[in-house]
């Protein structure tokens, strides 16, 4: 292939299908393209002790030898205005153009906008970049009250972090609870409990009427009930929408995301969609899902390598996430959805305990604080298709090692 493989997106997924394709013994020209001008780095950190740290420095995903050493063309800040399914070609911002033989669109996500008033204003911010993460720790530095809207893992990661460096934050979600349909309530109410122990006001059933500024900047919030809350920054976290819109002016099939098979392929021959931005149906639930997860596209990547080899397989990775809040480390391993009986595993008031999903006998799903033993039986079980008997969840972790190791081999 002369004008080999050229990835678009520079995030988890994309760096990982450049080193995937040379591990994998491709040989041709790999070509990938950042939009911004950092070396890739790792995201998770961002929320947590990057904004913490004045002195903190983004984690990149690989050494800049890496690229170099491994042949890779990685090319920072290049923007693609329109693909050319047909010429098998990228226009590029500022003009130029570059041709592929394979496309893979790693293009992830972006925060959602927030539709108010006042979501214009100096001091309102979302995170999903480093950029994103220094704004904010600039910003902190200089504010005592901060608002944050959403009560996901991103906006509750934030509002754990400030609040022990000293702040006030409150925390505004229009649900009746955190973290939405993402964990167990157990789980949910167990967070909602810490963190306002820690500190951290929470208003549930709440939204906002507007954001309300002083010379161009925020000053305060007015939330449904009709209070104003006092705000020199505020952090919008209500979900992110995948960046689709190249795929979809290209001709790509769309539903939630960039649909794809389950060897990555797009609807449109030699291009591929791995990581946030991708949709497919899932062997677990076989429902459509597109996930959020470093794992996800990692795994996606590793898979879109090999079908570019010529050597497909079936998606069939055991999905698992983690989220760090506070003094809570959640893990969470397989999808809940259709979950109809759950154990109870360990005690919250240890702040240690474990969820066990199931669809009548069958184990779908695990959701761990600060157990992250059950989170690694949990992928082993959920990989070998083994689910637990109510005796052997009720043994723990011991009891759930020994039921691994008595099963026969192969």
């Amino acid at each position: 292939m002369k004008n080999g493989v050229v990835i678009v997106g520079a995030g988890h997924a994309g760096v990982q299908a450049a080193a995937s394709l040379r591990e994998e013994g491709y040989d041709g020209p790999v070509i990938l393209l950042g939009d911004e001008k950092e070396l890739p780095y790792h995201k998770p950190p961002l929320s947590k002790t990057f904004i913490k740290d004045a002195a903190a420095q983004p984690q990149p995903l690989r050494g800049e030898v890496f690229y170099t050493g491994h042949t890779i063309d990685f090319r920072p800040g290049t923007l693609v205005e329109r693909i050319d399914a047909a010429a098998r070609r990228l226009e590029l911002a500022g003009g130029g153009d570059l041709a592929y033989d394979q496309l893979i669109l790693a293009t992830g996500s972006r925060p959602r906008l927030l539709p108010l008033p006042g979501a214009h204003l100096a001091g309102v911010l979302s995170l999903r970049s480093v950029a994103d993460a220094r704004l904010i720790r600039e910003q902190s530095a200089a504010c005592e009250e901060v608002v944050v809207i959403g009560g996901g893992f991103i906006g509750l990661e934030i509002a754990a972090t400030l609040a022990a460096g000293g702040r006030k934050v409150t925390v505004i979600e229009a649900l009746d609870r955190l973290l939405g349909r993402a964990v167990a309530p157990l789980i949910a109410e167990h967070v909602r409990q810490r963190l306002t122990a820690s500190g951290v006001r929470i208003l549930l059933k709440t939204t906002i009427e507007r954001i309300e500024g002083e010379d161009g900047h925020v000053a305060s919030v007015l939330t449904s009930s009709g209070e104003h809350l006092p705000a020199k920054m505020v952090i919008t976290g209500i979900g992110v929408v995948p960046n689709v819109e190249l795929a979809e002016t290209a001709g790509l099939a769309i539903a939630n995301g960039i649909r794809i098979d389950t060897a990555m392929r797009s609807s449109v021959e030699n291009i591929l969609a791995i990581g946030d931005n991708a949709s497919y149906r899932h062997w677990q639930t076989g429902s459509d899902v597109r996930l959020e997860s470093v794992q996800n596209a990692t795994d996606q990547a590793k898979l879109a390598a090999r079908t570019v080899l010529g050597h497909p397989g079936d998606y069939v990775a055991v999905p698992w996430f983690w989220s760090d809040i506070g003094d809570m480390k959640l893990q969470m391993v397989g999808l809940t959805a259709g979950s109809d009986r759950q154990i109870l595993s360990g005690d919250p008031a240890e702040n240690r305990f474990s969820v066990f999903h199931f669809i009548g006998d069958r184990l779908v799903a695990i959701e761990s604080v600060n157990r992250p033993a059950d989170h690694m039986l949990g992928r082993k079980m959920l990989g070998l298709g083994f689910s637990p008997t109510t005796e052997q969840v009720a043994g723990g972790a011991e009891a759930l090692k020994a039921a691994l190791a008595a099963l026969p081999a192969g």
